[in-house]
């Protein structure tokens, strides 16, 4: 079924988390996609391509007017990117919309780049905000995070990855519909198997979804200055963030960097522990409502953007606001 009204359209690549919900970055990325079109007087449309697709297409139509659910059982026992991509690329043939967008997460930055290959559209990847202004106008930070750059296709199609949490996902007024389609040709590409799920041992929320942040940087000064880290996170019932400097002399794990190289998050409060505040470090970050941090040096630059600067000897600090708050929480 061929999917009439699609040609110029905007599309948005629903990405389904592992229990087949839709994934929250697609939530970001509807988002986005809705406004421009509103702005471009085009339409919006969500593609999800899963094994089962049902609960995932439900919740990106609360987002956009109209979602595609394409069946692929193969994604259920393959990586995904590859298999996602392909399908997408066919309907893009097919249905010739103007602009895909997707998440810059790894199935998003994957499928993307499949996409790209099989159907030769330029794409802009990792953007920070986006407009429209005769077509999409895409703000990108790039060497570290030192300059920003902005830019825009030449033609009037094009593929754009956006990082996360540098828009605030809002559903729509009213829920749009789900169509079932089948992409057209064959899965060419070699499939991985998935030979193995590991599930991460922890049961709190994704850094990237978490309200309240702890991060410690190079201040903390090892592995055992962590922990002050994790009990003021516990006592705030936040997540523990890291810089690079961190992670890179193996004190906390990767999954908790945030930074240019790492996660983007977006927290309510974001309470920064020995953290000097590089430009590297802040594109993760800046984007949180509330930045409160504890340094010992007046002129780090973390002092220039946050909003409360605690000048004093983190482990004078650290444990006399983990006193106050246990004393306030018993």
């Amino acid at each position: 079924m061929a999917a009439a009204g699609s040609a110029g359209a905007i599309w948005v690549h629903g990405e389904t988390a592992p229990d087949g919900s839709l994934a929250r970055i697609s939530t970001e990325v509807a988002t986005l996609a809705r406004t421009l079109a509103k702005e471009a007087g085009r339409a919006a449309v969500g593609i999800v391509v899963a094994a089962d697709p049902a609960a995932a297409a439900a919740e990106l139509a609360t987002y956009v007017p109209r979602v595609l659910a394409i069946s692929e059982p193969a994604t259920a026992n393959h990586a995904a990117a590859t298999i996602v991509g392909q399908r997408l690329a066919a309907l893009i043939d097919r249905d010739k919309p103007a602009y895909l967008l997707a998440g810059a997460g790894p199935e998003g930055r994957d499928a993307a780049g499949v996409v790209s290959a099989l159907t030769g559209l330029g794409i802009l990847v990792n953007a920070t905000a986006v407009r429209w202004e005769g077509g999409p106008v895409v703000e990108m930070s790039v060497f570290g995070g030192k300059l920003n750059t902005t830019s825009r296709f030449v033609g009037d199609s094009g593929i754009v990855t956006l990082r996360p949490n540098v828009i605030s996902a809002e559903p729509a007024r009213t829920s749009g519909s789900v169509e079932k389609t089948d992409a057209p040709g064959e899965l060419a590409l070699p499939q991985v198997e998935i030979v193995d799920r590991v599930e991460a041992a922890t049961t709190a929320a994704p850094i990237e979804e978490a309200r309240i942040i702890v991060s410690g940087g190079r201040g903390v000064g090892g592995a055992e200055g962590f922990k002050l880290v994790e009990e003021i996170a516990d006592a705030l019932g936040g997540a523990v963030g890291a810089t690079r400097a961190a992670v890179d002399a193996g004190w906390i794990p990767y999954a908790q960097q945030i930074g240019q190289t790492g996660k983007i998050v977006k927290p309510a409060l974001y309470l920064a522990l020995g953290i000097s505040g590089a430009i590297q470090h802040k594109v993760g970050m800046q984007t949180a409502e509330t930045i409160v941090a504890v340094n010992r040096d007046p002129d780090a630059p973390i002092a220039d953007f946050a909003d409360l600067v605690v000048i004093g000897d983190l482990f004078e600090v650290g444990p006399a606001l983990l006193a106050a708050l246990r004393a306030r929480a018993g």
